[in-house]
């Protein structure tokens, strides 16, 4: 393989588990909350991140990334946390299949009147996020083999691939039991957040992202374990209190 090959199949690898984490957020978001603000948040997340790389270019391997995963990562535990539980508590009550009833209701709580600016903001940061950490990869394994425009390119197309294969997935995910889409999401996002959060403190995880599939094993266990307190009332709350 020569030295141009080389950069850019590395830097397409490198850079696809940014863009599974971007499109996995995007996807989530927006068979959970609706596609207007997701989709809107995206196109700002991408003009932002356009204009940055215009202005800063290859200055941007210089930009300290650990105060913005911290920032992200603590509002995506944020609002992870509170759809994981509610995805919990609607799960026990209701099982996996059932939205059947009050599915109006449910509706109005996922998409909202108006403009859903939660959708909008989760779409947008991780988009900005994820977006930088493809331009790093680009920018650092551009500049030390001297190949930036095949390392560019190597970026860009992982960004594509991976989008195009969230489109051809995304009917599939709104055919998800709303109950259950919640605590997928919920779980998701609080498992980014955790990871960004802590790495945005200085936390070095062992294995780097492959530590994101430990913490997604540990949420999935940890709402298991609950969904079956939920069903026997054995942490002493009812049932589909937050439904």
């Amino acid at each position: 393989m020569t030295g141009l090959g080389f950069v850019l199949v590395t830097t397409f690898l490198a850079s696809t588990v940014e863009a599974i984490e971007m499109v996995t957020i995007v996807v989530g978001v927006g068979a959970s909350r609706g596609w207007r603000a997701t989709l809107t948040g995206v196109g700002a997340g991408f003009a932002v991140l356009a204009v940055v790389v215009a202005v800063f270019g290859l200055a941007l391997s210089a930009i300290p990334i650990g105060p913005l995963r911290l920032i992200i990562g603590a509002l995506l535990l944020v609002f992870g946390l509170q759809w994981f539980l509610k995805g919990v508590t609607r799960v026990a009550a209701r099982g996996l299949a059932g939205m059947q009833a009050g599915h109006e209701a449910e509706q109005l709580e996922w998409t909202g009147p108006g403009f859903d600016w939660t959708a909008f903001v989760l779409a947008f940061k991780g988009i900005v996020l994820e977006g930088l950490e493809v331009a790093f990869i680009a920018v650092s394994f551009g500049v030390a083999a001297n190949q930036l425009g095949a390392a560019a390119l190597g970026g860009v197309g992982a960004v594509v691939v991976v989008g195009a294969i969230g489109v051809a997935v995304h009917p599939l995910v709104t055919r998800i039991p709303r109950s259950l889409l919640q605590l997928v999401v919920g779980t998701l996002l609080t498992t980014f957040g955790t990871f960004w959060a802590l790495e945005g403190l200085g936390v070095v995880w062992p294995g780097s992202d492959a530590a994101i599939l430990g913490l997604l094993v540990f949420y999935v266990a940890t709402a298991l374990i609950y969904i079956s307190f939920e069903r026997r009332h054995a942490l002493g709350f009812a049932p589909g209190r937050l439904a």
